[in-house]
């Protein structure tokens, strides 16, 4: 939107010129993102403290997290702002992979943000009721997959994916394609929300997946790149850089403030929004298999709960009695109360998300 405007006066000014390229515009987006969350953060803040809209603790969790009651929450309002507004400046607004991108981050924002209200605001335990935010997440689904497989902007490649480590093979789903764009975006949304536990964890392996799908959404949207990688080429995905690369300024912009000791939590607005923008993200790149490997560590977070619940319905149909698997789970909370410090935790969960996005990366050359 700026970006078109400003290319008007392109001829009386000549640095207006960059904005005719694209790795420029992914560029400003992010240091845009990483300057509004700046602002917007310390405002927002205040503003939580001074309504008392803070972070309600789990009694049955680490007691190491009872000091942390009160941390203003819902700071995902911070992140949704801080991406979205740089996409709308300088994006093409015409292109429907943005819009669904947007569509997809707002949907799953306005679901987290009633979330957060109804625990913090209206004090309800449990806040929004599990199947109501299960229909959300599964209505977003089918809009969404809806739109790509009767798009003529993704005809010859609707309902198909791309298979990691081979080359040229795409798989497609036909009629349960729709199925699949459900089963990624809810696993994808609430694997974040399951990880977003320790201060600047979720936040962080974030910022490394969103870096990972400006690369691959830059090279996918290039026909000398994608040809050269033998990857499925994407007409109108380069324009998903520029959103990818705005997502990283807003999570390095927000993980100024949410490291420990955290001065605010993104709250369900953030991670139920993210979550879904990162499903998304792949499911427009056609990478849904890829998201495995991208987001290694939310798909470790989430396996670790299932092992979990499993395990203690096992033990006790045999026994009578359940047993835990691990002490906690997610799993960083099984590191913490193995006497690990939080910050060592975060840590090193960041060095195993560079891992598996460099090793997601390296699929495009190991086929």
């Amino acid at each position: 939107m700026l970006a078109e405007f400003l290319l008007q006066f392109k001829n009386d000014i000549s640095f207006f010129n960059l904005f005719e390229y694209l790795t420029f515009k992914t560029a400003i987006s992010a240091i845009t993102a990483l300057i509004m969350s700046f602002i917007i953060g310390p405002l927002t803040i205040r503003k939580l403290q001074q309504y008392q809209i803070g972070e309600e603790i789990r009694s049955n969790g680490p007691e190491s997290h009872l000091a942390k009651r009160g941390t203003p929450t819902m700071g995902g309002v911070i992140i949704i702002l801080s991406t979205l507004l740089p996409t709308l400046l300088f994006s093409d607004l015409s292109n429907i992979m943005v819009l669904i991108i947007a569509l997809s981050t707002l949907w799953m924002g306005v679901i987290g943000f009633i979330d957060d209200y109804l625990k913090i605001i209206i004090k309800a335990k449990d806040g929004m009721i599990a199947r109501y935010k299960m229909i959300g997440q599964i209505l977003l689904g089918v809009i969404i997959s809806y739109a790509i497989i009767n798009s003529n902007d993704f005809n010859g490649f609707n309902t198909k994916t791309t298979i990691p480590f081979f080359k040229n093979f795409e798989f497609d789903f036909g009629i349960f394609y729709p199925l699949l764009v459900i089963v990624v975006i809810t696993a994808t949304s609430n694997a974040v929300n399951l990880t977003d536990g320790l201060d600047g964890l979720a936040i962080g392996l974030l910022a490394i997946c969103f870096t990972v799908f400006t690369a691959i959404s830059y090279i996918s949207g290039r026909v000398d790149f994608s040809d050269y990688l033998n990857i499925l080429y994407l007409p109108k995905a380069s324009e998903l850089s520029i959103f990818a690369s705005a997502a990283v300024g807003a999570c390095l912009g927000f993980l100024w403030f949410n490291s420990s000791p955290a001065e605010i939590f993104m709250g369900d607005t953030g991670s139920l929004s993210l979550g879904a923008a990162l499903g998304t993200m792949s499911i427009l790149l056609k990478k849904e298999l890829l998201l495995f490997i991208i987001g290694g560590v939310f798909v470790m977070e989430t396996l670790s709960v299932i092992i979990q619940v499993s395990f203690f319905r096992y033990t006790k149909y045999k026994y009578g009695e359940g047993k835990r698997f691990f002490k906690m789970a997610p799993i960083h909370h099984h590191f913490e109360l193995s006497g690990m410090k939080e910050n060592k935790i975060v840590t090193r969960f960041w060095i195993v998300g560079i891992l598996f996005a460099l090793l997601s990366l390296a699929t495009f050359k190991i086929r």
